[in-house]
């Protein structure tokens, strides 16, 4: 069965919610039981099967590239920098595919606790994926899984798995898949992965797949600090 051998890790933000503590550190590399937020998302994605890892960076990019050369992590990790000024998601995506010959991608934020209870259900979102011939699809759990309660929901899903802005009772996860050619909608390098998103929708080809996972996002400094006590 076809497999989708690529992740992509977005790490090019300011993390600004997390001030003070990431004036000095950029936000993937903040620690939560001796473990920083990137070291454990790029154990997942090895743990998954995944040994093709692209990074995009902009913050205190410097640190990233220090911390990845000294790790000798277990797969081929690329760290490609978002350049002069920062591309947002979507522009940081596209600035990432553009370096592969690959069509399908996952796309991870490294502020999710990503564990092994994940492994089950992002298969199954990638056959589905495959199976459909779909161009983008999100792992996405229902709020009330949510770790952190002040977060609002994001999206609705039908029954048929497609997203829409109706009654947003779904937040994303941080975890999607998305097929290159969807960019060929967007005649910019720098934007949100929203405009994307919206597009999509507009056209009833959004997907959606739920996660029934506990869902533990580092927010910002109160929920950091929550995590950091647990």
């Amino acid at each position: 069965m076809e497999k989708i051998d690529t992740a992509l890790i977005l790490c090019a933000g300011y993390g600004k919610r997390l001030n003070p503590l990431t004036l000095k550190a950029p936000k993937p590399l903040l620690k939560l039981k001796n473990i920083s937020l990137l070291e454990n998302t790029i154990n997942f994605i090895n743990d998954f099967g995944i040994k093709n890892i692209l990074i995009n960076t902009f913050y205190l990019k410097e640190q990233i590239k220090e911390f990845i050369n000294k790790k000798n992590f277990n797969c081929k990790i690329n760290i490609i920098d978002d350049g002069n000024s920062i591309l947002d998601t979507g522009g940081g995506i596209l600035n990432l595919i553009k370096k592969s010959d690959n069509n399908n991608f996952f796309v991870f934020n490294p502020d999710t606790i990503w564990s092994k209870e994940y492994i089950k259900v992002i298969r199954k979102m990638e056959v589905f994926y495959l199976k459909n011939k779909i161009q983008n699809i999100l792992l996405v759990v229902n709020k009330s899984k949510s770790f952190d309660k002040k977060l609002k929901g994001d999206f609705n899903l039908n029954s048929k798995n497609i997203l829409n802005y109706q009654e947003k009772n779904f937040i994303y996860t941080g975890c999607q898949i998305i097929n290159k050619n969807v960019f060929s909608i967007i005649d910019k390098n720098s934007f949100s992965i929203v405009e994307i998103w919206n597009q999509l929708i507009d056209k009833n080809k959004l997907y959606g797949f739920e996660s029934l996972n506990d869902f533990i996002h580092v927010t910002d400094i109160e929920i950091f600090e929550k995590l950091s006590k647990n």
